[in-house]
């Protein structure tokens, strides 16, 4: 097997797992509500089952026992192995759950698979940042954001339609399977050995340590502070497109299928497109042009909702905004790859999602509060002028961290020939 036929194999490997985890916890986030009113639950029950994706904002403590407790063969994947297994069970005891008897036991138990998921998300995003060469890691970001969108197409969607076919427990069921699949595809995987790591040899232990480590590589805290602030405003844009279609005419129905199919379809094809595109023109204009049509996209929905627009300018809106949303997740995960250092990538890796994952729940509620105080017009337009300083901060940082990506790209990739060449 030739090396793009084998990168090819691994990509998609990837790109299943990921789809794999990501489709339950949407279901769980965005499908699971819809069925809990059928069954009579309230509000504020709703709400706070919502908790149960808590633990996403902790990955960076649950990547701590990934570094620390070590195999010398197969270590990150030994690790997706077994939480994946643990996730798996949990999918399955959720469809057991009989919900008359009570939520108190659905909540555990779904706090428990959401653990689960941001537990194997670690270690599997870890295992591919290892095995993949750098030059692939922007095809990785697309991958898995390409997965992010057809998660909520199955989560948010097409589970729904099996409920409503085959009852409570066939989705966990129909979800649990490719997890199964995943779990095989991971057990015929040959993964590297791993080197003891420098934490071992230089006497740094601890969270604070890791933390530290990770700010000290080259440009990470000019990445970080594009991270918290490059994706956010977008995502909380997508969020509230549910609520704005709604408000402006679309029935539920056309909602679900704007936003919820083709919208996510355009985005997961933005996505692998996007990987594309950022490896022929380069990091710095990536980040640069991606923030710029982030503008174009919120302000041409501001526009919309400040003139009433119909409903086929806001169902171009509505494509705009997923294809730049789909662009910019590729690229920001992929940047997240490349800001790991050997030996520390789920460390890296995991520090980086819960900050994300942090921005991301932050921004929701403040733009909520905008929108109940100056509607749509004001929540657009100021997510707009927040785009237009990031917009700034890329081109200020855009060149100094195409160099430290670039750098590590070559010495990455120096390590990993060398690797290849050892046989590992």
């Amino acid at each position: 097997m030739n090396d793009g036929t084998q990168h090819g194999a691994r990509q998609t490997m990837f790109g299943f797992l990921h789809l794999a985890l990501i489709a339950p916890s949407t279901y769980l986030v965005l499908g699971l509500p819809l069925v809990l009113r059928q069954h009579g639950w309230s509000g504020t029950e709703i709400g706070l089952f919502q908790l149960a994706g808590l633990p996403a904002v902790f990955k960076f403590m649950l990547a701590v026992p990934v570094e620390r407790m070590r195999w010398a063969a197969g270590h990150y994947k030994i690790w997706a192995i077994g939480v994946c297994l643990a996730y798996a069970a949990l999918l399955l005891t959720i469809g057991q759950q009989d919900l008359a008897a009570g939520g108190g036991r659905l909540f555990l138990i779904a706090l428990g698979a959401g653990l689960m998921a941001t537990w194997a998300d670690i270690p599997v995003n870890a295992l591919a940042i290892k095995v993949l060469p750098p030059s692939e890691r922007m095809r990785a970001g697309g991958f898995r954001s390409a997965a992010i969108f057809l998660g909520a197409i199955i989560g948010g969607g097409l589970m729904l339609l099996v409920h409503e076919r085959w009852g409570w427990q066939a989705p966990f069921v129909a979800m649990t399977i490719p997890v199964l699949i995943g779990i095989g595809l991971l057990v015929v995987f040959k993964e590297p050995a791993t080197e003891p790591s420098a934490a071992s040899t230089q006497g740094i232990t601890g969270q604070t340590a890791l933390l530290a480590g990770y700010f000290r590589q080259p440009g990470a805290n000019a990445w970080t502070l594009l991270l918290l602030s490059y994706f956010p405003l977008v995502g909380a844009a997508w969020i509230y497109l549910k609520p704005l279609l709604l408000d402006h005419g679309f029935a539920a129905n056309q909602v679900a299928w704007v936003a919820g199919v083709l919208g996510s379809t355009a985005g997961a094809l933005a996505s692998i497109g996007a990987a594309r595109l950022i490896k022929a023109i380069g990091v710095a204009h990536a980040l640069a042009l991606f923030a710029g049509l982030n503008i174009l996209a919120l302000g041409g929905l501001t526009l919309l909702a400040c003139i009433e627009a119909g409903q086929i300018a806001f169902a171009a809106g509505v494509m705009v905004l997923a294809c730049t949303m789909g662009a910019t997740s590729a690229l920001a995960f992929g940047l997240m790859m490349g800001f790991t250092r050997p030996q520390y990538q789920a460390a890296d890796y995991g520090t980086q999602a819960s900050l994300f994952t942090l921005s991301r729940l932050l921004m929701l509620p403040l733009a909520g509060v905008i929108l109940d105080r100056f509607g749509y017009a004001g929540m657009l337009s100021s997510l707009t002028l927040a785009m237009l300083g990031v917009f700034v901060l890329a081109m200020r940082q855009r060149h100094r961290i195409d160099r430290v990506v670039r750098g590590c790209q070559a010495s990455h990739a120096n390590a990993f020939a060398e690797c290849k060449n050892n046989g590992c």
